[in-house]
């Protein structure tokens, strides 16, 4: 059975010393690092931009994902890759027209690619750009916000995405989970399909983020 990848989401730790909260994340046994990157379009926020994604990448030895939640993924994608985001995630509901063709470029600048699936998207486009996938990330709460209630409905939604995947071939293709993740779901989640868990306030705001880290893995 795969190890557990547990990914912090930096969203909620003071966006002035987010490298220094990624190094101590790392030192506290996460495996990844869930950088959010938000435009203030497509989603209400705004939050940091490659910049951000150079600082945390030089300070940690561990993969950083950028999950790009923004309208033009396209103009963004080499400045994060650049940056070391070892991942690169959209949302095909961004103004992208040619996914398959953004998704091969992610791979073309050395990085892994990941398309992001908000609540209300279909897992069937996955079907048709399965070729070009390292990871689905399944969005369990709308994008935008930390600290939003998980919307259990979705882990069938991993279900049937982890059926795509390996119906395609596609076994290898890592299945993400962000939103609301905490010790009360992870099992389940994992049972589901998932092999990436993202949890951002659980981890950031608990006194003990190694415990909090390690009550994760299952």
């Amino acid at each position: 059975m795969r190890r557990t990848i547990i990914a912090p989401s930096v969203l909620g730790c003071s966006h002035g010393e987010l490298a220094s909260a990624a190094a101590g994340l790392e030192k506290d046994g996460a495996d990844w690092i869930h950088l959010d990157v938000m435009d203030g379009v497509f989603v209400p926020v705004l939050t940091f931009g490659a910049g951000v994604a150079r600082a945390v990448c030089s300070t940690v030895s561990i993969p950083v994902d950028a999950h790009l939640m923004v309208e033009h993924p396209a103009g963004l994608i080499e400045s994060f890759a650049e940056a070391g985001c070892r991942y690169i995630t959209f949302h095909p509901e961004s103004s992208e027209k040619h996914i398959h063709r953004l998704l091969g470029r992610i791979k073309e600048l050395g990085c892994y690619s990941g398309l992001a699936l908000n609540p209300a998207t279909s897992p069937e486009i996955i079907r048709w750009v399965a070729d070009q996938l390292d990871l689905v990330l399944i969005m369990t709460v709308n994008p935008g916000y930390g600290g939003q209630k998980h919307i259990g409905v979705m882990h069938e939604k991993i279900r049937t995405v982890r059926d795509i995947l390996d119906e395609a071939g596609r076994d290898d293709v890592a299945i993400s989970v962000d939103g609301g993740v905490d010790s009360s779901n992870a099992a389940e989640l994992v049972q589901a399909g998932a092999s990436v868990l993202v949890s951002g306030s659980y981890i950031t705001s608990s006194s003990d983020r190694a415990g909090a880290i390690a009550a994760l893995r299952v």
